[in-house]
């Protein structure tokens, strides 16, 4: 089981990866969107703002979190760094439910091109 400090250092690569992005995948990955990741094994939620091309956590809070983010993220520990790590497919954890992601339309739509 991942540790809070390895789903921390994950959410910082990923925030790495989307910074070095370009074209279309560079347009998405700079909306200006609060985020909380939901870690369900560890019972806890990263907070924070995708802004500038980046993910920056503010807080990381034990349980669900109390306000509501615009991107909203659900996961288990391992399946967060497998997804960073490339070991594990978005799109296939999306679809069987080990991943879960909750957004407006028009942030969904921007997000696919990330993914």
């Amino acid at each position: 089981m991942a540790t809070i400090e390895e789903c921390r250092a994950a959410l910082e690569k990923l925030s790495d990866t989307m910074r070095s992005t370009e074209g279309d995948v560079a347009a998405a990955a700079s909306m200006d969107r609060s985020v909380s990741c939901r870690i369900t094994d560890l019972d806890v939620t990263f907070v924070g703002r995708m802004t500038g091309g980046r993910i920056v956590v503010h807080d990381t809070l034990q349980g669900p979190p109390k306000e509501k983010a615009q991107i909203r993220l659900t996961m288990s520990g391992d399946d967060l760094v497998s997804l960073v790590d490339g070991e594990l497919n978005f799109a296939r954890a999306w679809g069987s439910g080990r991943v879960k992601l909750e957004a407006g339309l028009r942030d969904l739509l921007q997000l696919r091109k990330l993914l």
